[in-house]
């Protein structure tokens, strides 16, 4: 178990926020040195809190422009229907985020799809076809305002 601490705390606050700043950049903002920061920031890498950097896209930069949220409830938590869900999960590219959850839903899922055609044949051929699942429930976001923790640019002022 890794020991977090204030230094820590810092360094991964502040990637969180920008996976692009270098060790020498975290260091003139915390106050140790550009060595140190990188010793903590291995050691964080190796502990996998920091999971990995990557860039942060718009889903209509890949096309994707619709994306919806989908609650589903399983017929039940037998190991065949649980394992045969989580493949499917694993196999859809257009699942972007699934979550085990408690309340009504067993599951949540972010997906992306081009269009409502696409999210119609998510839904109904994918999805609702998985032996496993007895009951989906989607809700189609509107506006994207907030992801992982940053505020997502309004794309209405964009050109």
């Amino acid at each position: 178990m890794y020991n977090i601490d204030d230094f820590d705390l810092k360094i991964l606050t502040l990637l969180q926020g920008n996976g692009r700043l270098t060790n020498q950049e975290l260091s003139d903002l915390i106050g140790l040195s550009a060595s140190q920061c990188s010793r903590r920031r291995i050691a964080l890498e190796q502990a996998q809190l920091i999971l990995g950097y990557h860039a942060r896209l718009a889903p209509d930069a890949l096309g994707l422009e619709m994306l919806g949220l989908i609650e589903v409830r399983l017929i039940n938590h037998t190991q065949e229907y649980v394992e045969s869900f989580h493949k499917l999960l694993n196999e859809v590219d257009a699942i972007l985020d699934a979550w085990k959850t408690t309340g009504d839903a067993d599951y949540l899922l972010r997906v992306a799809v081009p269009d409502l055609p696409g999210l119609s044949h998510l839904i109904s051929h994918i999805l609702a076809q998985n032996k496993g699942v007895a009951h989906l429930k989607t809700s189609v976001v509107l506006n994207r305002l907030k992801e992982n923790g940053q505020p997502v640019p309004d794309s209405s002022n964009l050109p």
